[in-house]
């Protein structure tokens, strides 16, 4: 398995974070123009969240830089020890997937359970991810 297989989820993590960016300024500079909000008033996340009706974009962009990073971590863990593998790469998709999934629940219609279950198994399978990098960093090291 060649390891810059690895890259074409990571490139879909980014994808997923610049849409949810796009989507953040477009619901937030949308809301406070129809309800002229002035920027200065929304300076510090506590003011923005006590103003804005609509927070969901910029909760799920928050969550993107989150858990994904132990996602990125592992991802170049293992393309620096060689140990890319067909399940590492299947599960990598997987987390991807999970992760769109959580993203979409939480910035449409939001509820709570089905988003906590999206997360949930994304959680798990990044538990099993990083068991197989560490098991390919043991078991097969690199001098």
């Amino acid at each position: 398995m060649n390891d810059s297989s690895l890259l074409y989820p990571v490139l879909a993590m980014v994808l997923l974070t610049a849409i949810v960016t796009a989507l953040l300024y477009r619901r937030r500079v949308g809301e406070m123009k129809s309800r002229r909000i002035s920027p200065q008033s929304v300076a510090a996340a506590r003011d923005m969240s006590g103003k804005l009706d609509d927070v969901r974009a910029a909760d799920n962009y928050r969550n993107l830089f989150e858990a994904p990073l132990l996602f990125y971590t592992a991802m170049l863990t293992a393309t620096i020890a060689h140990g890319t593998t067909g399940a590492l790469v299947a599960l990598a998709w997987l987390y991807v997937a999970l992760r769109y999934v959580h993203s979409y629940i939480h910035c449409t219609y939001n509820r709570v359970m089905h988003r906590f279950g999206a997360f949930a198994l994304s959680m798990l399978v990044l538990l099993l991810i990083w068991l197989l990098v560490a098991w390919q960093v043991v078991q097969f090291p690199r001098h």
